[in-house]
């Protein structure tokens, strides 16, 4: 069995490449890549391995445009630190979607589903395969929104869930997480991307620049032309200012 991995953390690489040696001493890792780039240039290159290990969240990126970009026949299995790729895993010759850290059982798990599908040229059921992932995964009261942020920092990497999440902040074009203990994270999403991420619930898109945990307001004055003015208990680098057009939603979103 030849093996391509596709991670973009080289120690998560290595780990990844042990534990396949010991669940099959006799398979080969033919290659190991770490970019939409150097994936792609590869599968142009040389002959489709058996099995692909990939992680969706890549530097450049997120994976699913390598399928975009070069025919892919080889069945994949998904490694990701968040569960809110699953469908979208699913439609692209997936075997399986496994959540980081990823566990030595669940990988063996996987390749052994890989190898009965392989040798007996049974077609997998996708649908009963997103039902049970969606189960095991525990999507958000099935909404799917995301519970945490995955962040580099130089050359790690930590998670900060949303529970975490005073407010998200666009400044300077850049992206940043504040939390409540007032540290600062930048992120690569949009503003615009991370409104359809978070349960709209907690946050509320203030304005062009701040989308607001309800968890950090204190008090909501009147202002000036119909606006609201918002009192929170991490300090913002502006004024938190409600327009008039979405006062009224905003007093409805704080229960009002």
């Amino acid at each position: 069995m030849k093996l391509l991995i596709v991670e973009d953390e080289k120690l998560l690489a290595g780990q990844l490449t042990n534990m396949v040696m010991r669940i099959d001493p006799a398979a080969e890792v033919v290659a190991r890549t770490n970019s939409i780039r150097s994936t792609v240039q590869w599968l142009r290159s040389n002959a489709m391995p058996d099995l692909i290990l990939m992680d969706i969240e890549l530097a450049d990126g997120q994976c699913f445009e390598i399928f975009n970009q070069v025919p892919v026949s080889t069945p994949v299995i998904f490694t990701t630190a968040y569960d809110e790729y699953t469908l979208k895993a699913f439609k692209v010759n997936s075997i399986d979607y496994l959540l980081k850290p990823v566990k030595e059982d669940e990988l063996n798990a996987a390749i052994n589903k890989f190898k009965t599908l392989h040798y007996t040229s049974a077609v997998p059921d996708t649908s009963g395969q997103i039902n049970l992932l969606l189960s095991q995964l525990g999507k958000n009261q099935s909404a799917g929104f995301r519970e945490r942020f995955l962040i580099r920092q130089g050359q790690k990497m930590i998670s900060v869930n949303t529970d975490q999440v005073a407010f998200f902040l666009a400044s300077n074009k850049l992206n940043f997480i504040i939390t409540k203990e007032k540290q600062k994270f930048m992120i690569d999403h949009t503003l615009e991307e991370v409104e359809h991420m978070v349960d709209p619930k907690k946050f509320f898109r203030a304005n062009r620049q701040l989308i607001l945990s309800q968890d950090v307001v204190k008090a909501i004055y009147p202002w000036f032309k119909g606006k609201l003015k918002v009192d929170v208990s991490v300090p913002a680098e502006e004024d938190v200012l409600i327009s008039r057009e979405k006062a009224t939603a905003f007093k409805e979103w704080m229960g009002g």
